[in-house]
């Protein structure tokens, strides 16, 4: 007799079914939790108020966000000074995961990432180099596209400061602000920074250096454009109250909050000592705009702003959902930019969010020091996804990092070769080998702990989609590591090599229930590890039109009874701890 799908999966969940047999349409259903790497973590786990599930097509709704509308996700335009090191594989990590997720998820996304590439600091570099700026911004702006490439980044929208629709949006904003008295002529003396492309008050200086570290030049007298930043100290101020989620984290968004309450003076916009940039509409052979007032404008110019009609893209995307940015450069974002927003009439962005920075081995990476890590080395050693996970999954997402080799290589090991390449290659053996290269055609009653495991599984979408609606991406990867954690503790407890000698119906059901697992996993690992997760996906036998995060809830995308597999093949290598000379 051949049960129904919802007969079925009342059975699985009552444990009232005898066998079940494999027809062409029968599956059957599965769940799963969430339990992290520490007793703590698991505690707490344990101890979660069920979350109220959110419709398909749609990711938990947060203070910033109602999880359904179009999704603009951005980098930072990276200045292309020098060759991309870490800290730009890091941001541009961060955003494809989220952009993924939110993919996944069934949201419309736009992830936008690109090159900075006007200022005194990129026309230095060009001369020393013996090229025209343009020539030099070509070829490194493309060292960065490689680069996103290489780390499987899926942006949708490569933009480049030197492209003539983006100078087009940044001379229209120009003009907007000039009609909107926000812009006036005057002249300005003061400490610059090359480096950071940024003014500093003598207060700010630290040993006669930017905060930064980065030198600074006295600029004398020159005639420039201001904007007229401190008309906006109040307005920003009562906007940070009135959307106290709108910088994060929280110890960001109080340094915010303390630079603009220290007092904002009006800001030089313009430059007339160099010419690499986007000229000051009317000042042709003069000023050039200040490269952060045409950095930003990216946001809004890779969305065909000034186009702003009804069914436009920059109508669907904006305001943005996230930006995510360094802490260095968090004032260019969360001071000037809504400033510049709230003076244009414009929206604002919903969240800005700063990460922390990378060190080496306990040491601040510098060139001096001969520690600089190189994203591509670590792609050529590691592998894609590997790095992926490391980078993504070592640090709480906004603090500080510290990097070294060994922890790379043990973390990758214990998560991923150990207990969730060995998981899968430990499951898919003992089904090639003991059920004739195919999924159980048939499975028994479900106990307990199979109940428990397949409830877990349910729970993980909500749970990781939380977190990725808050940037919280460690979270994410824990909830992840905590249920293959579960995982390998059922497939120990229940030893199917042994039920293989002593009940054979018991082996299939628990194989079953681990494919079922593994299923739920892959599909909720493919924002963080996309290749790897899909080698599981195969390997499980899950049609690639099925792997979308609302497949997890339909019954009739449960893995397949009686599905011939492949014979399965290790998906993460291990790597040895490398001896110090």
């Amino acid at each position: 007799m051949v049960l129904t799908s919802t007969i079925m999966l009342a059975a699985l969940l009552t444990g009232t079914s005898r066998a079940f047999t494999h027809t062409p349409k029968t599956r059957v259903i599965s769940s799963l939790p969430n339990i992290l790497t520490t007793e703590t973590l698991r505690r707490k786990s344990r101890s979660r108020k069920p979350l109220p599930p959110f419709a398909l097509g749609a990711t938990p709704s947060t203070s910033f966000d109602d999880g359904t509308s179009p999704y603009q996700v951005t980098t930072p335009i990276y200045y292309v000074n020098d060759k991309p090191h870490i800290g730009h594989a890091y941001t541009s990590l961060a955003c494809d995961v989220i952009a993924r997720y939110m993919r996944l998820s069934g949201r419309e996304v736009f992830f936008l990432s690109g090159t900075d590439e006007h200022g005194q600091k990129v026309q230095q570099t060009a001369e020393k180099r013996g090229m025209e700026p343009k020539a030099f911004c070509d070829e490194v702006s493309e060292s960065f596209r490689d680069l996103l490439t290489l780390l499987n980044v899926s942006n949708d929208r490569f933009i480049r400061t030197t492209e003539e629709e983006h100078k087009e949006a940044v001379r229209h904003l120009w003009k907007v602000l000039v009609d909107k008295g926000a812009i006036y002529l005057g002249s300005y003396e003061g400490w610059y920074s090359v480096r950071d492309e940024c003014y500093y008050n003598e207060s700010e200086l630290v040993d006669g250096k930017a905060p930064t570290g980065a030198e600074v030049t006295w600029v004398k007298k020159e005639d420039s454009y201001f904007f007229k930043l401190s008309d906006y100290q109040d307005k920003l101020l009562q906007y940070y109250e009135e959307h106290p989620d709108f910088i994060a984290p929280e110890s960001r968004r109080n340094e915010v909050v303390s630079f603009v309450k220290g007092g904002l003076k009006d800001l030089s916009i313009s430059r007339t000592t160099f010419d690499w940039g986007v000229k000051v509409p009317g000042e042709e052979e003069g000023h050039v705009m200040y490269v952060w007032l045409d950095a930003l404008t990216n946001y809004v110019s890779a969305l065909g702003y000034p186009n702003m009609e009804d069914g436009s893209t920059f109508s669907k995307f904006w305001p943005a959902a996230l930006h995510v940015v360094g802490k260095d450069i968090l004032r260019f974002h969360a001071v000037y930019w809504p400033a510049f927003l709230m003076a244009a009439g414009l929206p604002l962005p919903r969240r800005i969010f700063a990460h922390g920075w990378w060190t080496k081995d306990g040491e601040k990476i510098s060139k001096s020091l001969g520690n600089v890590i190189d994203p591509v080395e670590l792609v050529e050693t590691y592998g894609v996804d590997p790095t992926r996970f490391f980078l993504m999954s070592e640090v709480t997402f906004g603090n500080d990092g510290d990097f070294s080799d060994e922890k790379m290589i043990y973390k990758i090991n214990a998560n991923l070769a150990n207990e969730l390449g060995n998981l899968n290659q430990r499951i898919m053996t003992l089904v090639y080998k003991n059920c004739d290269g195919a999924v159980p055609v048939e499975i028994g009653p479900l106990t307990d702990d199979d109940k428990k495991l397949l409830a877990t599984a349910a729970s993980l979408c909500q749970v990781t989609g939380e977190a990725i609606s808050n940037q919280a991406i460690h979270k994410y990867v824990e909830h992840m590591v905590s249920m293959v954690w579960d995982a390998n503790k059922y497939i120990d407890v229940q030893a199917p090599w042994v039920l293989r000698k002593t009940d054979i119906d018991r082996m299939k059901t628990v194989l079953y229930v681990l494919m079922e697992v593994m299923r739920h996993v892959a599909i909720l690992y493919q924002p963080l590890m996309p290749a790897s997760s899909n080698a599981i996906l195969d390997q499980l036998g899950i049609p690639e039109n099925e792997r979308e995060f609302e497949h997890l809830g339909k019954e009739e995308c449960n893995v397949l009874l009686g599905r011939a597999i492949s014979k399965p093949f290790a998906v993460f290598p291990r790597f040895e701890v490398p001896v110090a000379a």
